[in-house]
């Protein structure tokens, strides 16, 4: 299976890419290609709404970014794993710039997709969550779950354990 797991932290190396590490670990050693790609550290702006994708860009944006490579990376693979930190009950500006941007696509060539989310509060899901759902229903990937961490789960080896026993058994 090809999985592209996109990070939308801006850390490159906090609680968000343990997350990813275990799950990319666990998938490698399952016999799957990952790509992985560090969205919080790539240069995509948000969406103009200059409508120059539903016109004469014929779903490609004007914008020559980084969101191009992640647009190809996302529709060749067979699973998409979404993994952001959660600020203030929401995705983490450069996840949300990311997803809006999907919207030259109008509906990307999702196959599967999994959320994973950390939080230093257990409390601060829900509003990521609805989003997540509310994707699922719009483009109809088949939806592999979603893993949270808040608090003291963020890098417990119980968590990283869980994400690479996952990915290990992936199919």
């Amino acid at each position: 299976m090809k999985i592209v797991i996109l990070n939308g932290s801006p850390r490159a190396k906090g609680n968000t890419y343990e997350m990813c590490k275990a799950f990319k670990e666990g998938a490698e050693a399952g016999g799957h290609e990952v790509t992985y790609l560090h969205i919080g550290g790539m240069k995509i702006a948000p969406c103009r709404s200059c409508m120059y994708c539903k016109g004469e860009g014929q779903g490609k944006c004007i914008q020559e970014d980084d969101m191009a490579s992640v647009l190809e990376a996302i529709e060749s693979s067979d699973l998409t794993v979404m993994a952001s930190p959660v600020y203030y009950f929401a995705l983490s500006a450069q996840t949300k710039a990311m997803i809006d941007r999907f919207y030259c696509k109008g509906k990307p060539a999702i196959k599967k997709m999994l959320l994973m989310l950390s939080s230093h509060s257990p409390n601060a899901f829900s509003a990521c969550i609805s989003q997540y759902k509310a994707m699922h229903e719009y483009i109809g990937f088949e939806d592999m779950g979603m893993f949270t961490a808040a608090g003291d789960e963020n890098r417990s080896p119980e968590l990283l354990n869980r994400l690479y026993s996952f990915a290990l058994k992936l199919k």
